[in-house]
């Protein structure tokens, strides 16, 4: 699917050549990487995350090999770092796809942004956040389907309905949404970064603010949804039985 994915952009730029993209190297980055890295992270993490704990239970492995004398949350750990592996696997690939492409249109020359390797890193911690949230879900639940549905809907649905209601309706900054928090990997890539809070009157003579998350509160929420969905997922695979 990475490899679609980015045969579809080279293709589609090499065709086409959008000013934006071929005018300049950190445009080039900014079009490519912000527009596609946070779909990427989250399918990373739905595919590797969504059915890690709850597999045990549907599959029964677990009613089998946890009696062993081994700890469930050595269990937990290892699989959560295992599909950090493989989903930063994913991601450095769709890297160095990205840089071999600037470097066709730019040259080798033009250097690497600094700008894309800040982006590069707030993905890798926003990886973590993601995974965190779906091996939470997956130890909510004993049956994969329902683990890796619930969470491609959270993230692909209800999380950006949740952000534009907030935002356009309640007029409040959706700072509790793990979505949001992902502004700060395109924000990044953007000269200058994007206003905190943007007012802007629409053609019915309504004001509509509109905000972007800054990196030291986009690092907070990421940390904030890591530390408690991991905690919790824990805790229910610890206390889950098997039958």
């Amino acid at each position: 699917m990475i490899l679609a994915v980015s045969a579809a952009l080279t293709v589609a730029i090499g065709y086409y050549r959008p000013a934006g993209y071929v005018s300049n190297n950190l445009g080039f980055y900014s079009g490519w990487w912000g527009m596609t890295a946070v779909f990427i992270l989250i399918l990373s993490g739905i595919f590797f995350g969504g059915d890690a704990i709850s597999g045990e239970f549907q599959n029964k492995t677990g009613y089998f090999t946890l009696p062993n004398p081994i700890r469930r949350s050595s269990v937990y750990v290892g699989k959560w770092l295992a599909a950090f592996a493989a989903s930063s696997i994913i991601l450095l690939i769709f890297a160095a796809i990205t840089v071999a492409n600037a470097i066709y249109y730019f040259g080798a020359d033009a250097g690497l942004p600094s700008q894309f390797v800040e982006a590069l890193l707030f993905s890798w911690f926003y990886l973590a956040a993601v995974l965190g949230f779906t091996f939470f879900f997956s130890a909510l639940f004993k049956n994969s389907s329902y683990s890796t549905l619930l969470t491609a809907i959270l993230f692909f649905f209800v999380f950006v309905v949740i952000e534009a209601l907030v935002q356009n309706l309640a007029h409040a900054e959706p700072w509790f949404v793990l979505n949001y928090a992902a502004g700060m990997i395109s924000g990044v890539l953007a000269n200058p970064y994007p206003a905190h809070a943007s007012t802007v009157v629409s053609r019915f003579g309504t004001s509509i603010t509109s905000y972007s998350v800054t990196i030291p509160e986009g690092l907070a929420i990421v940390t904030v949804y890591f530390v408690v969905t991991s905690v919790l997922g824990l805790f229910l695979f610890e206390r889950k039985e098997f039958n």
